[in-house]
C-alpha cells in the first residue's frame, strides 16, 4: 500500500470518526498528491520519494504559517496550523543521523546488552522534530 493509498484509508478513518481537523488536513495531503500527480511530466504516477518531499514541504509551509500567526498575536490561528501540522508529521520522514553521528548499539558484553536496549529504544521513542527554531503554540498573553 503506497502513501496515497494510505491517506485515502485515513481520509475514510477520520470521515468515520467525524475528525474534522484531521479530515480537513488529510484532505489538503490529498489535493497536493492529486496536484502532483497530474502535474506536466508526472505521468500520473507519484512516487513514495516525491510523497514525502510534498509532505516535508507541507509541513514547513504550516510550521512558517503558525510562526507568523503568532508574531502578529492571532493565536487561533496559529493554533489551527500546528493542528494540521500534528496530523502531516507523523507521516513525514524522520531525518536520519550520519552514521558517525548515531548511538554505539554494540554491547562489549552479554551483562551490557539490556541496557544498550534501554538506552537505544530510549532515544527513538519519540521522533526528533525537524523544525527546531519554529515554536509550539504556547498560551496566548494580553500584553
Amino acid at each position: 500500500m503506497d502513501l496515497f493509498d494510505t491517506i485515502s484509508a485515513d481520509i475514510k478513518s477520520a470521515m468515520l470518526a467525524r475528525d474534522k481537523v484531521r479530515l480537513e488536513a488529510l484532505r489538503g495531503i490529498k489535493k497536493e498528491f492529486l496536484e502532483a500527480k497530474s502535474a506536466p511530466g508526472a505521468g500520473g504516477e507519484l512516487t513514495d520519494d516525491a510523497a514525502m518531499k510534498i509532505l516535508v514541504k507541507m509541513a514547513k509551509q504550516r510550521h512558517e504559517s503558525a510562526r507568523i500567526y503568532t508574531e502578529q498575536n492571532r493565536p487561533e490561528l496559529a493554533e489551527a496550523e500546528l493542528a494540521e501540522v500534528a496530523v502531516i508529521e507523523p507521516t513525514c520522514p524522520r531525518p536520519s543521523l550520519p552514521r558517525s553521528l548515531r548511538p554505539s548499539c554494540a554491547a562489549s558484553s552479554p551483562r551490557r546488552v539490556p541496557r544498550v536496549r534501554r538506552t537505544w529504544a530510549a532515544s527513538w521513542a519519540q521522533p526528533p522534530r525537524p523544525w527546531p527554531d519554529v515554536p509550539t503554540a504556547a498560551p496566548f498573553r494580553q500584553p
